[in-house]
């Protein structure tokens, strides 16, 4: 049986495209009931983006059924008194919020913080912004290349002529909706009392980018190091990054001193380990670049695939430069269960998605239904709220639904 630790708690969705949408996706694999409320007629704008044009037009775009599945969605139209009464009854039902609109949206349509805990006084508030709810640029919009670029991430990504340079996938949003994930988690875990009160969650891209920049950041406060962008090489340690072999990168962590003295052994180049110049941690660091041209010279009788299973059995951390679709074949991404597979969904065809990286009591966390189509759940969730057959024909008579 799949751990399912969030089984009891209703998290209400509002996010569009990733960063919220992936907070959703986190705690609807660990048992959350995610309930996406969309915009009527057009839904998360997700829906319409990915490399199949024709699942776009059918509003099941590839980049919406990548981060939706296992949720339940439900057509709302917040600006219309019905619409916000329905979202306010389900509010009520609600532990957990989720919105990633700029800051003061909510607050213009009478659903902000301060009014839904007066409908919830125990309500987790969960608000995503790029730059947070506080602060000069709080209204600025941001999208993930701009968080990137702000960050300080691209000014240290590729090297010295090809920097500054973007992360090739959206690492702030999903940074972001992580960021938002464990806040929620960590609130649900405090909770335990009748009195517990309403909690305001405000994340902001921005300064949860520079949270996991902490060796960068602190190398620069502490030290007053400059940081740069050094492409493949490891600041911290020599030799450690990705060197040449007779056919194709291989990727080389040598960060220890016994890792050091076992790939020269390997690599039969063992005068290197007394040599002046490499035999300790800061003397490989300032000889960086003689160290790599003869490390290279070594590599050059062989290939990264027959030096990798050597080079790992001897304790030295060593990895292929591999594409996605070979890391996707690889054997030991289908024993972790990472792939989750929904077969024959209707109007779509098989779905493929990436469940969460890790496993609870030896079990990968899953979700038992694929992407919702946009307002399926409409009725389901309105019926549960207590609407009758009748209003929530007029509820979709006047569009509100």
């Amino acid at each position: 049986m799949v751990a399912q630790p969030l089984k009891k708690y209703r998290i209400i969705d509002l996010t569009n495209i990733l960063s919220g949408p992936f907070c959703g996706h986190l705690l609807a694999h660990m048992g959350a009931d995610v309930i996406k409320v969309e915009v009527p007629e057009t839904g998360d704008l997700a829906r319409q983006l990915g490399a199949d044009p024709d699942l776009g037009r059918k509003k099941m775009g590839i980049s919406f059924l990548a981060q939706n599945a296992g949720k339940r969605s439900v057509t709302l139209n917040l600006k219309s008194p019905e619409g916000k009464e329905a979202f306010r009854r389900l509010v009520a039902t609600a532990d957990v919020v989720v919105e990633n609109f700029r800051p003061g949206v909510m607050n213009r349509l009478d659903l902000g913080f301060d009014d839904l805990k007066l409908v919830n006084p125990q309500l987790i508030y969960c608000a995503i912004s790029g730059y947070g709810a506080t602060g000069p640029l709080r209204y600025q919009p941001a999208f993930d290349q701009i968080i990137q670029g702000m960050s300080g991430v691209m000014s240290i990504t590729g090297d010295a002529e090809s920097a500054p340079l973007r992360v090739g996938f959206p690492v702030a949003d999903t940074i972001g909706g992580m960021s938002a994930a464990f806040a929620i988690c960590a609130t649900l875990a405090g909770r335990g009392s009748a009195d517990d009160e309403a909690v305001f969650i405000d994340v902001s891209m921005l300064s949860s980018m520079l949270s996991t920049m902490g060796w960068v950041v602190s190398n620069y406060l502490m030290a007053g190091v400059q940081p740069q962008a050094m492409g493949n090489t490891n600041f911290t340690a020599s030799p450690s990054g990705t060197f040449a072999t007779g056919d194709g990168p291989l990727n080389i962590a040598a960060n220890k001193q016994e890792q050091f003295v076992a790939l020269c052994r390997v690599l039969g180049v063992d005068e290197l380990v007394t040599d002046p110049r490499f035999c300790g941690r800061f003397e490989r660091l300032e000889h960086r670049q003689e160290l790599t041209i003869a490390l290279e010279k070594a590599l050059a009788h062989r290939s990264a695939a027959e030096w990798q299973p050597e080079l790992a059995a001897a304790g030295v951390p060593a990895g292929l430069v591999m594409s996605v679709p070979e890391v996707l074949d690889h054997p030991h991404l289908r024993d972790r269960g990472m792939i989750g597979r929904f077969e024959a969904v209707p109007d779509v065809g098989d779905v493929s998605i990436l469940r969460p990286g890790f496993k609870v009591n030896g079990l990968t966390p899953q979700v038992p239904s694929p992407p919702p189509k946009l307002g399926e759940h409409s009725a389901e969730i309105l019926q549960e709220l207590g609407f009758s057959s009748g209003e929530i024909a007029e509820l979709k008579l006047k569009k509100v639904v």
